[in-house]
């Protein structure tokens, strides 16, 4: 009985007579939080901290470390001689708190989400979203020019990030709980939460078209993507908040967790690393960390996850997949010595239907031929006002559009605000562009001619698009040429790929299932062992060209010289080019057979030729 005494220390004070003793106390009193690394002496740290000092010659004698405190049960505990029960559930009710963040419910904060419902975040988490840094992501539409075509499109990256933010905590959560031998420290949890949380900071106006359009053509002789800007600016909100003792506070060790956080939203910051493992934040055990928030391997990530679910609510689009039960059946595998996220090997459909969402996405609205047009008019606004329009940034020092992404103090201030900013700006230098963004907003766009596609993916340059548009203004019909002069300038090319997320290739051949006989080991699936009504390319490319004036007498010429240009260049018929040009589509033989049909010894294809002769005949 004396062993069980409590010193006046450690005490129950009558204040503390409603509260849990995970309340009463802190697990973040030891200098190493991730308590795998723990030795002895941090063990028994961590035990005087929970006011189990007691039993700290218990642990001492038994050499218990911090590798060991997971697999700890009452049983065990009574065999090293700690008989007492409630002792017993006391020691691991604090032990529990060591991977679990259980933060009760007066400090975690709840954001109702209209995609996930009720979600509480971390206070490090709300301290995060409350910076101006993040708050600039509620003026910066998801789906940037979409929202012009979409009326339901207005929900912007603040909602997003944090949808990411919370998903990346229920899975690393989930994997914890399922599999406590992966050892995932408080630690892990709150970094794979804030690298969820944080991965869009670096997102411009109007999201995508920022840095897939204007950059690309203010600042051709740079290689820069967002993902750049999310590490810069994540990198200028902890310093200019004042965040890093907090995150100690909490438990992070610093500097490798904020690290670790930026590879997890961008990969390897070392891309000329020669170790054959590339990471610095964590270690090789560690790596299915790495396929939470950004997954390089097979693209299956919470970012996918959650814009997938919220595009489609807000667009009117059904969503065919269910992150909810890949969650469900998540768990850590080891594949050729690394440790990689599998699922269920009867998921392998679900996962199907999440990449066949995605293109769905593309075609409906991510690639809405007026979407895609509208961005390519605020691009040129842009381009326009870029030598005269400035934002102030760090010392007082002024900033282009362009130039703006150098210095994350102005880059703050760019939000999609700039298109009214300009709209509405005196000065006389803007005039162009201003009336470009009125157009817009009169609906005064330019017209669509028609998409097409080569026989082959080809690799498209900006010098390319140029040609092709000189090629288009001189694409005179060879038959009902109507006499109007076109110049290239009248013509706007893009060339936009649609896939699965990996190009040309499947991806779900990278991702890897378990079976429930053995689910401790993975396997592959391949498309034929799913279904073959599985699509067999995963990739294509669409050439679209636009005709910027308005006249009615230019655009039916310059419908006629797309036409033309498509013929010329060997491309698929245009949908709508026997309306647009019948007196052209015959002249091609392949348009009115298909090339790809076409066989000598085939009589149907063989009397489609024939008529295919007759009709060239009747023209002349």
């Amino acid at each position: 009985m004396a062993n069980r005494k409590r010193d006046s220390a450690t005490a129950i004070s009558p204040g503390d007579v409603f509260q849990t003793p995970g309340k009463r106390v802190s697990v973040d009193r030891t200098p190493n939080s991730d308590f795998s690394r723990w030795g002895i002496e941090e063990t028994c740290q961590f035990l005087r901290g929970e006011g189990l000092a007691e039993w700290e010659t218990v642990f001492r004698e038994h050499k218990i470390n911090g590798a060991v405190l997971r697999y700890l049960k009452k049983d065990d505990l009574e065999k090293i001689g700690i008989k007492p029960l409630g002792d017993r559930m006391r020691i691991l009710h604090s032990l529990r708190k060591l991977w679990h963040i259980e933060e009760g419910p007066q400090t975690n904060k709840v954001f109702n989400d209209p995609i996930h419902g009720h979600v509480e975040l971390h206070p490090l988490l709300v301290k995060i979203i409350d910076t101006p840094q993040f708050q600039r992501l509620r003026n910066i539409k998801q789906l940037g020019g979409t929202y012009f075509v979409f009326p339901g499109a207005s929900h912007n990256r603040f909602e997003h990030s944090i949808g990411v933010g919370y998903l990346a905590g229920q899975l690393v959560k989930a994997l914890n709980e399922r599999q406590p031998e992966l050892l995932i420290s408080r630690r892990d949890i709150l970094c794979v939460q804030i690298a969820g949380l944080c991965h869009d900071l670096g997102h411009g106006p109007f999201s995508h078209m920022f840095d897939a359009k204007f950059i690309p053509k203010a600042r051709p002789n740079i290689s820069w993507k967002h993902e750049n800007a999310s590490l810069s600016m994540f990198d200028f909100l902890v310093k200019k908040n004042d965040l890093k003792p907090l995150m100690e506070q909490y438990g992070l060790v610093l500097p490798e967790d904020l690290h670790f956080i930026k590879e997890l939203i961008a990969g390897p910051l070392d891309a000329n690393a020669a170790f054959q493992w590339p990471y610095v934040g964590r270690s090789k055990d560690k790596s299915f960390l790495y396929e939470i928030v950004a997954n390089k391997r097979n693209g299956i990530d919470m970012d996918k996850w959650d814009y997938f679910a919220r595009d489609c609510y807000n667009l009117g689009i059904q969503n065919n997949s269910d992150y909810r039960r890949y969650l469900k059946f998540a768990r850590v595998c080891e594949v050729d010595g690394e440790k990689l996220i599998c699922t269920r090997d009867k998921e392998v459909g679900n996962l199907y239907d999440m990449f066949y969402t995605r293109n769905c996405l593309h075609k409906r609205a991510y690639q809405h031929r007026v979407g895609n047009i509208i961005e390519t008019m605020i691009t040129e606004a842009f381009l326009k006002a870029d030598k005269h329009f400035r934002v102030q940034g760090s010392e007082g020092k002024m900033f282009t559009l362009s130039a703006a992404i150098d210095d994350m103090e102005a880059y703050t201030k760019l939000t999609d605000s700039v298109f009214e900013q300009i709209l509405h700006s005196p000065n006389p230098d803007l005039a162009e562009a201003q009336k470009i963004l009125q157009n817009i907003l009169l609906r005064r766009l330019y017209k669509c001619l028609g998409q097409t596609q080569a026989d082959k993916s080809l690799k498209v340059t900006q010098e390319m698009l140029h040609a092709w548009e000189a090629e288009l203004a001189r694409s005179v019909p060879q038959r009902g040429a109507v006499g109007v002069t076109l110049l290239p300038e009248d013509f706007v090319v893009s060339v936009i790929q649609m896939d699965y997320g990996m190009k040309w290739e499947n991806p779900i051949d990278n991702m890897r299932f378990y079976c429930k006989t053995d689910p401790t080991k993975a396997i592959s699936i391949k498309k034929h062992q799913v279904s073959k009504l599985l699509p067999e390319h995963f990739a294509e490319q669409l050439i679209r060209v636009h005709y910027k004036k308005m006249d009615d007498e230019g655009l039916f010429a310059a419908k006629k010289h797309f036409v033309q240009w498509c013929m010329n260049n060997n491309f698929t018929k245009p949908q709508d080019g026997d309306i647009i040009a019948p007196e052209l589509t015959p002249l091609k033989e392949s348009w009115l057979c298909g090339k790809e049909d076409r066989d000598d010894d085939d009589d149907e294809n063989l009397g489609c030729r024939n008529l295919n002769q007759k009709a060239v005949k009747s023209l002349f």
